[in-house]
């Protein structure tokens, strides 16, 4: 019977008074928690090891289970260096030198600890503790670092070197480890024995003791090679090695026997002497023995011998262990069929039955079967055959591709058993398996797989055959199916009805530009895998890339394709609608402002019209801007684009109507003739109407003079007439003339424009004239005489003084070839050097010939009337009149039809200093007079009015130096930072910029350079310091500074959190603020900094913020610390709310406060009302869950076994005393003249393992380092 009490409110109220009334009085303990145990009850003794009188059926104490040992992990080692082997000696203070820092070095790298100290001796007492590891390698490094080092030799056995070193040197390794030493053993090839150890006489002494012990060792071994026939192996070894295996146990020696496939006689035989001496013996014996046998030879088929030998030589084996006779197979690779036993005559006949038994054991038998059925046959991943040879597991099966035959090979009743099995197969599979050809041209062979193999995939699961299509590379139509007889017909017919449907679908190729091809197919094919889903029997092919193709041929059934063939049509008319093109000639200048600033004009155009918008590159000459997208859109792009122009630059435009038909002939071929408008009136642009448009207005926009003249001629134009004229392009220089005063000739006699083909035409004999039939037909008839006269080839001469022939033939003919081609190809000849001759012959058209000679005679008249002029300029000059690459000197010469010699350079006239030259800006100093060098003399060759005016632009290349005014402050912004901003104007206006050193402290730079170029950088250089004035005074209008003075408890509020506040005041008024730092002495102090108007707002700000935080009032509430967690909530979620709500701030004791009830509020006075009312409120909401749990938990806690309290009575329990911990009775210490151990004593209570212990003085006095 069971009894079920049931706990109601009331009792359980009942129980608690209870358990508070025993609390109380204490009286009611129970006996047994009252007893205090004996010391031997507490902690019973340990057993002694085989102590007397023990009793098997003695129950065990405690104590008695066996406790395995802990093994520490810190291991300790002591070791000392005697004065004479330290390495360090003259230390002033121990513990300060350099045996610290080495002991130091090896704590970090090691991970030991180490401990030093000095005997009376001098000598060295090392303490080295950690892990067993960290030990060892610590104290070789000590060894090594603080230990004079020693050396000797031991001489050992050269074949016992490899016993010292070990398995991959791990010997040598412990070797030296273990005795601190460092060991070399001499290399196999070194015929030296000594081994050489290099340490501490104590540690050469413990390794040279090992080697020796290893040596010994090996002294005690022995190895002894025996050549014996190879015949006699087997008998040696037994079968199975089993006779060597129990000769290696009885002797001890270790016995090596080539394997059978060694052609190798020798036996090997190592262990100790005496072991070794027994095995030979053994051996020898065994030898003598059966070198009595006798031999027989048997003829056995090759392809049986391996039947024979059986797997791995286990047949001859068992041959061997039966009747003790050896069979001696010949090479497999031979071609010997020689068997060869060998043993007792009684046993050879026994032997030579099992062998002839073994070699007819297996047979071998061929099944013939169609090639097709063969994989049938096999099964699916070789199911069937898999079966048979589980079976029948000796039996080998052997399929030959494309042959009718299985081979089987095996024991005979097995092979028998396979054979059957497989014939079975064989008859059931002609019964129920068919297979079909079919002819199918190989063009269909894709579409009859499809896409990745769904439409053959369909077929084999629909119909249960197997369907092979050939390779492509096969080149065959052949297609075999395999399978059931009846779905063989089925899909033999499917695929028939397949090919011709294909046969009778249509084929229809779109014309789609190839640029067009990605953005159909789309991204990873997305887009065309929509069309493909939408039209499934249509197959889609785009040309490869390569084929630069515009034909996408469709396949498939005929409304279907002109269905997907008007899907596609409409997606290509769309992207043709937003692939419309329009270029913009705009001029150069004007890009950037198109762009604007950061692309924000150009992206703007973009986005607002819808297109794609190209610029040129920077670098390019051209001026088109190209603009793709709708018709509408691009014009609306266009219109914008061309405001941006006529805004920035006084660009007109206008319209001209001028018939459709007319507008190629105005073009001209390849747009020549109305370029050569474009060009004559200062780059205007002129726009026709595209082709086939209708449209007759022609637009011309430029700059407003050049427009009016660009219409002008081309309504001339439009009223003339236009004919073409062919000659040859030798001719054209001749034609045009010298400056183009033929043409110009031609031009102002009839009125026509002609135009000669650019270098880009194709037509380049073509030369086009424009203008009134009159003046048209005039020009023609004046250009056909010119042209005529070229064609008539003449010869003639002219006598040329042999002085000036050097001049013509110099710079291997230059003057010749400008002839040349200047002449309508003229040949002139001069005589060779040396013939003394006079006469230069010409060839070539008349007019040419004469022209020519007329230009040679103007050559000769020059260099008789030549004169040399000098020019005397300072060589420091001499490379800036140059220019880079020689280009400022070509120019003169060419301009001025002079030459200009340089002189050679004196590097010790370039030595002088700038500062001391008398000469500047190209003009004679009056402070000092120049007297020019040899060095400084430039000479001029020409005519003496060219060479004047050459000297003159020769003297206006020389540099000057000017200075400019510029303050010492502004001069570190001016060079900028690493000299970027002084780099940059000396790019600019390509002169040379000199800052004087800092030191100095000038007011002045000096700017080097052409006279142009001086004054542009000087501009500029004005221009940059009125900048920076200006930024100078922006600075100081911004470093207005203003300090307030605002209570520390204010801070926090004014900053908020993570200075949200701060920053927002910082934001609003452009402002700086800076709030004391911690040890400043005044902490009530803000600096405010920045433009005055806007430092006094920020300023009125802060007041006014602190207005109101003077406004709030701080309150504080007790609330039980109980509650805190749950007000605060997870992360501070809940308080964080609850101040947002009553607009207030909450702030809770530091954990170890003296009051941990205390809470501050602060905030506007009746915010704080209502805010404490509510955290009041929470704590008799929290305080309620709070008092039941701990209730509940007093209740389920028993109440201390030696405290006498417990649960929630003992927190209320204040006059109770400190614990009595654990009390035992008859404690040792209870003795007389014994006292209780300290409990903080460490040698009392020593810790375990590598515990933390407490600092205390180290055995070897004070740590040093």
């Amino acid at each position: 019977m069971s009894s079920v009490a049931v706990l109601t409110p009331e009792s359980f109220a009942e129980h608690r008074s209870g358990l508070k009334d025993q609390e109380i009085t204490g009286s009611c303990v129970p006996e047994d928690e009252a007893y205090i145990p004996t010391y031997l009850e507490a902690f019973p003794p340990l057993p002694e090891k085989g102590a007397p009188g023990e009793k098997a059926g003695e129950p065990a104490s405690a104590w008695g289970s066996k406790i395995r040992p802990i093994k520490a992990s810190v291991i300790t080692q002591v070791f000392h260096v005697p004065l004479e082997e330290r390495r360090y000696k003259d230390n002033s203070q121990f513990g300060e030198g350099e045996e610290a820092k080495v002991c130091l070095d090896i704590m970090q790298r090691t991970g030991a600890h180490i401990e030093l100290s000095l005997a009376k001796d001098q000598g060295l007492s090392i303490m080295v503790t950690g892990k067993l590891d960290s030990v060892m390698k610590a104290r070789k490094e000590i060894v090594a670092r603080l230990q004079t080092q020693a050396s000797a030799t031991v001489a050992i056995p050269k074949e016992h070197h490899r016993f010292v070193i070990g398995k991959n040197g791990e010997k040598l390794q412990e070797l030296e480890l273990k005795t601190a030493t460092k060991i070399a053993i001499p290399r196999p090839d070194d015929p030296s024995a000594n081994i050489r150890i290099t340490g501490t006489k104590e540690g050469i002494e413990k390794a040279r003791h090992e080697i020796l012990l290893i040596s010994a060792e090996q002294d005690k071994r022995a190895v002894e090679r025996l050549s014996l026939e190879k015949a006699f192996h087997p008998f040696i070894a037994g079968a199975h090695n089993r006779l060597v295996q129990e000769l290696s146990q009885e002797t001890g020696a270790r016995i090596s026997i080539p394997p059978p496939s060694l052609p190798k006689d020798e036996i090997v035989i190592t262990g100790e002497k005496e072991a070794v001496a027994l095995a030979l013996s053994r051996i020898r014996a065994i030898y003598d023995d059966k070198r009595k046998t006798t031999t027989i030879s048997v003829e056995v088929k090759k392809s049986q011998h391996k039947y024979i030998i059986g797997p791995k030589g286990n047949t001859l084996q068992e041959i061997l262990e039966a009747t003790g006779v050896s069979v001696e197979m010949p090479p497999l690779d031979s071609g010997s069929e020689t068997i060869i036993l060998r043993g007792e005559p009684d046993k050879l006949g026994p032997a030579l039955t099992q062998v002839y038994a073994k070699a007819k054991s297996v047979m071998v038998v061929e099944v013939t079967a169609p090639a097709w059925l063969h994989r049938f046959i096999i099964g699916k991943k070789g199911q069937n055959i898999g079966r048979i040879t589980q079976q029948l597991p000796r039996v080998h099966i052997e399929f030959t591709d494309g042959e009718e035959r299985i081979s089987l090979e095996g024991p005979t009743e097995e092979v028998e058993q396979a054979q059957a099995q497989i014939q079975e197969i064989i008859k059931d599979l002609l019964v129920r398996m068919d297979y079909t050809e079919v002819i199918i041209d190989q063009r269909f062979h894709r579409h009859l797989i499809g896409k990745n193999g769904a439409n053959i995939n369909r077929i084999k699961e629909q119909y249960k055959v197997s369907v092979r299509i050939p390779q492509d590379s096969e080149r065959s139509g052949l297609v075999r199916i395999e399978g059931d007889p009846k779905g063989v017909q089925l899909a033999r017919r499917e695929l028939i009805e397949m090919v011709q449907r294909m046969e009778n679908e249509r084929t229809k190729d779109l014309i789609v530009e190839q640029k067009f091809h990605r953005t159909i197919i789309g991204q990873k094919g997305e887009k065309i895998k929509e069309v493909r889903d939408k039209f499934p029997e249509v197959i889609i092919n785009f040309p490869d890339p390569s084929q630069k193709s515009d034909i996408v041929q469709l396949r498939g059934p005929k409304n279907e394709v002109e269905k997907c063939a008007k899907f596609l049509q409409k997606i290509i008319a769309d992207l043709i609608e937003n692939s419309f093109s329009l270029s913009v000639p705009i001029f150069k200048q004007f890009h950037k402002n198109i762009i604007g600033k950061g692309g924000a004009n150009i992206k703007k155009i973009r986005e607002e019209t819808n297109t794609k918008i190209d610029l040129p590159t920077e670098n390019s000459n051209s001026e088109m801007i190209v603009i793709t997208g709708k018709k509408s859109n691009c014009e609306a792009a266009r219109d914008r684009i061309l405001a941006i122009q006529r805004e920035l630059a006084n660009i007109k435009e206008t319209e001209v109507t001028i018939p459709a038909k007319l507008h190629n002939s105005l073009i001209g071929s390849k747009g020549c003739l109305v370029r050569s408008i474009m060009e004559d009136c200062g780059g205007v642009h002129i726009h026709f109407p595209s082709e086939g448009s209708g449209s007759d207005k022609v637009t011309i926009r430029g700059p407003v003079g050049e427009v009016e003249k660009a219409k002008k001629q081309l309504l001339q134009l439009a009223e003339e007439k236009v004919r073409k004229e062919r000659c040859k392009e030798c001719t054209y220089k001749f034609l045009i003339g010298r400056g183009g005063a033929n043409i110009r000739r031609v031009r102002d006699r009839t009125g026509a424009r002609i135009i000669f083909p650019s270098p880009d035409d194709t037509e380049q004999e073509l030369i086009t004239i424009v203008g009134k039939e009159e003046a048209v037909r005039q020009a023609q008839k004046e250009l056909e005489s010119l042209v005529k006269n070229l064609d008539d080839v003449v010869e003639d001469s002219m006598v040329v003084d042999v002085r000036h022939h050097r001049h013509f033939v110099c710079r291997r003919g230059q003057v010749l070839r400008e002839l040349a081609e200047e002449y309508g190809g003229v040949a002139v000849s001069f005589p060779r050097t040396g013939a003394n001759s006079q006469r230069v012959t010409l060839k070539g058209a008349k007019d040419c010939v004469e022209a020519a000679k007329k230009r040679i005679q103007e050559i000769i008249e020059d260099l008789e009337s030549q004169v040399s002029v000098e020019v005397a300029i300072p060589q420091r000059y001499h490379r800036a009149i140059m220019g880079p690459k020689g280009c400022r000197i070509q120019h003169i010469t060419r301009e001025h039809e002079v030459q200009i010699k340089f002189p050679e350079r004196d590097d010790s006239a370039s030595a002088a200093p700038l500062e001391a030259s008398p000469q500047e800006n190209g003009e004679v100093s009056p402070e000092a007079e120049f007297v020019p060098r040899k060095c400084d003399i430039i000479t001029i060759s020409g005519r003496a009015e060219k060479c004047e005016q050459a000297k003159a632009a020769l003297l206006a290349l020389v540099p000057i130096t000017e200075d400019v005014e510029v303050s010492y402050e502004l001069h570190r912004y001016i060079i900028g930072q690493k000299g970027s901003g002084i780099r940059k104007m000396m790019e600019e206006y390509e002169v040379n910029i000199w800052v004087p050193q800092p030191e100095k402290q000038l007011d002045v730079i000096k700017v080097t350079g052409l006279v142009a170029n001086v004054e542009r950088a000087k501009q500029g250089l004005l221009e940059r310091v009125k900048e920076l004035q200006a930024e100078q005074e922006d600075r100081a209008l911004r470093s207005f500074k203003v300090t307030m003075s605002v209570d520390p408890k204010f801070h926090p509020k004014i900053i908020g959190r993570k200075g949200a506040v701060i920053s927002q005041i910082r934001k609003d008024h452009d402002v700086s603020i800076q709030f004391p730092d911690k040890g400043d002495e005044q902490q009530d102090l803000i600096v405010i900094s920045g433009y005055e108007r806007n430092v006094e707002e920020a300023r009125q700000a802060i007041q006014q913020l602190v207005a109101e935080l003077q406004e709030m009032v701080s309150q504080d509430v007790h609330l039980d610390p109980r509650t805190h967690a749950r007000i605060i909530g997870a992360r501070g979620k809940a308080i964080r709310k609850l101040m947002e709500e009553f607009k207030v701030d909450i702030r809770f004791p530091q954990p170890g406060s003296d009051e941990p009830d205390k809470v501050t509020v602060t905030g506007l006075p009746e915010t704080v009302d209502n805010a404490i009312d509510h955290l009041l409120n929470l704590e008799e909401e929290y305080m309620l869950s709070v008092t039941e749990t701990e209730t509940l938990a007093a209740y389920m806690k028993p109440p201390s076994r030696y405290g006498g309290g417990g649960g929630a009575g003992g927190v209320d329990d204040s006059s109770g005393g400190p614990a009595k911990g654990f009390v035992v009775r008859d404690a040792p210490w209870n003795a007389a003249g014994n006292k209780a151990p300290d409990m903080s004593s460490a040698e009392d209570f020593p810790t375990f393992g590598t515990g933390v212990a407490p600092k205390q003085a180290s055995a070897w006095g004070p740590k040093k380092f």
